[in-house]
């Protein structure tokens, strides 16, 4: 019955700022209601719908959500988020996020930033490998390398 998730909403301290940032992610600005202080956005060929939200800060509740990307870009998912002027974060699950770092129960390559309200977000895609019940999270390049030793 359920195929996906349409739409998801988070909230934002200034919306202006959000809907621009948002579309240097390259989301499609769709709709902005001035006296509800929201603005929706398509993201990618289905149209799944992302709806911005402005509150203060008291009232501010942050949010993770992720964003599927092909497995050939994730490579490139820095280097990308940097060229938009969108700082990845420093470190992901305790390492420096210089690659791609690999939920291996899924198993599933992501890259971690934030919005400009703290909402923590994600570029990830599926890997076509076994899920590994594993505590550690390696690097994409970790991953792979110990896959074709089948380590993993």
């Amino acid at each position: 019955m359920i195929k996906s998730i349409y739409e998801t909403h988070v909230q934002v301290r200034n919306l202006e700022d959000s809907i621009e940032f948002y579309r240097r992610l390259g989301l499609t600005f769709v709709h902005k209601i001035e006296e509800r202080r929201c603005a929706f956005f398509f993201v990618g060929e289905q149209k799944q719908m992302l709806g911005l939200w402005e509150t203060d800060e008291k009232e501010l509740k942050r949010s993770h959500f992720a964003f599927g990307i092909e497995a050939a870009d994730i490579h490139e998912a820095l280097t990308w988020l940097r060229s938009k002027g969108i700082e990845p974060e420093e470190t992901s699950f305790g390492k420096p996020q210089t690659e791609p770092i690999v939920h291996t129960w899924m198993p599933a390559a992501c890259v971690y930033f934030n919005d400009p309200d703290g909402n923590r977000l994600e570029l990830i895609t599926l890997l076509d490998d076994k899920p590994v019940v594993s505590k550690d999270f390696p690097y994409l390049s970790e991953w792979n390398k110990e896959n074709r030793r089948g380590l993993f």
